[in-house]
């Protein structure tokens, strides 16, 4: 069942690597790694995995081929942080504009939350950022923004500022949504929560 629902987007950016702002190393022992092998099932897994509690609808009807295509772009690059080899959050960096790099997706999975996690993974995606030119052979990078929303979770913006982000638009939308976020697959709001990362 649909129904209309009041958005605030809220756009953030850093126009140089001296505005970032690192965080403190997590609780959790976390590794940030970019995945350089193009792999569609990977990213639909954390799409999913990260979004589905919060209404990432886009991508969902998306074939493999469109994946596939997406993540071949030059300059597009996945950043996954792990906690004692288990996946448990991930950066898109969208790099394809030629010195414009988008944070397009940043996220954890919900029980990594609240151990500092999202901290240090933002941290390695925003100095990613500043250096994808290098890695692609193409523009520096001279801003890297992000757009987060209403329908996010509540320390993302938190997270953002501390990392140096400055707020420079806010829009306002009211949009066709179901009553509740799809979650990850069937039933996964059901399942008893994983242990917290140590």
């Amino acid at each position: 069942m649909m129904g209309g629902m009041d958005v605030t987007t809220w756009y953030l950016e850093q126009t140089s690597p001296d505005e970032l702002r690192a965080a403190k190393p997590s609780a959790a022992p976390v590794s940030v790694t970019r995945a350089e092998l193009v792999s569609p099932e990977l990213n639909r897994y954390l799409y999913a995995a990260v979004g589905g509690h919060y209404y990432w609808l886009d991508r969902l009807g998306w074939s493999w081929l469109q994946w596939h295509d997406w993540l071949a772009r030059p300059g597009v690059e996945t950043w996954v942080a792990s906690v004692r080899g288990t996946p448990c959050g991930y950066a898109e960096l969208d790099g394809s504009a030629g010195g414009m790099v988008e944070l397009s997706y940043f996220g954890l999975l919900p029980e990594f939350v609240g151990h500092g996690i999202g901290g240090v993974l933002l941290t390695t995606a925003l100095r990613a950022a500043w250096q994808v030119g290098e890695r692609w052979d193409l523009p520096a990078t001279r801003r890297v923004w992000v757009h987060t929303c209403s329908l996010d979770g509540s320390a993302a913006m938190r997270n953002y500022e501390a990392r140096g982000m400055r707020h420079y638009r806010t829009e306002h939308d009211s949009v066709e949504l179901p009553a509740r976020p799809p979650g990850p697959w069937p039933g996964a709001d059901r399942q008893p929560k994983s242990a917290a990362p140590q």
